[in-house]
């Protein structure tokens, strides 16, 4: 097969090189090493491999999967969208598809008309293929947003999943962060399908029942003179200290931070324009700067 070059680095590119690894090795028709004698088979694996097509070699008509543990949906919209029946959003390569109907959906109809549902998918391979196709959110136009939200959720307070839930955020200066945003959006995204965010799933024993997932959805927003990126959870805590909830989105947000974004234990962003990794309940959003903020 011919070589790609690939313009990822760091944990994309580990997680590509991963997927594509485990789908020489996994791929159904592809012979043990060794045969029942335990004699060393000679194994044409060029001849193998050029039946596997991945979203390097074809971005559109790949053959191996990987299944992800959710299935994830994309949403856009931008000043182009609204108002508009058909969209012109940056999506080259996949067609839309119908909105679900969802507990949420009707409370929230007016305000989601103007946005688009892109894809959904719920495979590795499929994510890559979205993400080859799409533009990134340093070339997106001003006051455009991406919203990646489990299948069946739509990025609107008022769905069931969402109503009683909160929001990791940060924004981040646009002159400053142009080079930066595309590296944090992928990382972002790849943390939600790979539920990564939550320590409390990571941990889980697994011989009993893992938590409920509290991450409902991801969204990358530009505006004019600055990003702003948000980890949307289908819980917040209380105002008390002592609320057993509080340690779990804490580590949200600290996983966003640390791991995610890039930043330092305790370094603080301030600069203007910019905010600190900051977590607050929907409720709390519609008390006009009354509540009280988690910061990490």
């Amino acid at each position: 097969m011919t070589a790609v070059a690939s313009q990822l680095t760091g944990p994309a590119l580990q997680a590509s090189r991963a997927a594509l690894s485990s789908a020489l090795s996994d791929h159904p028709g592809v012979p043990s090493n060794d045969d029942e004698d335990g004699e060393v088979q000679e194994v044409d694996m060029q001849a193998q491999a050029d039946g596997l097509r991945t979203v390097f070699s074809d971005p559109t008509h790949f053959n191996v999967k990987h299944p992800l543990y959710s299935a994830w949906t994309l949403w856009f919209d931008s000043p182009a969208t609204k108002g508009r029946n058909l969209p012109q959003t940056p999506i080259s390569a996949f067609p839309q598809t119908p909105a679900p109907n969802t507990p949420g959906a009707a409370a929230a109809q007016g305000w989601m008309e103007d946005i688009k549902r892109v894809i959904t998918f719920d495979s590795v391979e499929e994510f890559w293929g979205l993400y080859n196709n799409i533009v990134p959110p340093s070339q997106l136009p001003q006051k455009a947003n991406y919203y990646l939200f489990k299948e069946g959720i739509i990025p609107a307070w008022e769905d069931e999943a969402n109503k009683n839930g909160g929001k990791w955020s940060i924004q981040l200066p646009k002159d400053k962060n142009r080079s930066n945003i595309d590296k944090m959006w992928l990382y972002t995204m790849l943390a939600a399908i790979g539920e990564t965010f939550d320590p409390e799933l990571t941990k889980a024993d697994l011989a009993g029942s893992p938590p409920e997932p509290v991450i409902t959805g991801v969204i990358v927003s530009t505006r004019p003179q600055f990003y702003r990126v948000s980890i949307w959870t289908r819980v917040a805590p209380s105002q008390a200290e002592d609320d057993p909830l509080r340690k779990r989105i804490e580590q949200i947000g600290r996983h966003f931070k640390l791991q995610v974004l890039g930043y330092a234990e305790g370094q603080k962003l301030a600069a203007p324009l910019a905010t600190e990794v900051e977590f607050l309940s929907h409720k709390d959003s519609e008390k006009k700067g009354k509540a009280k903020k988690i910061v990490v």
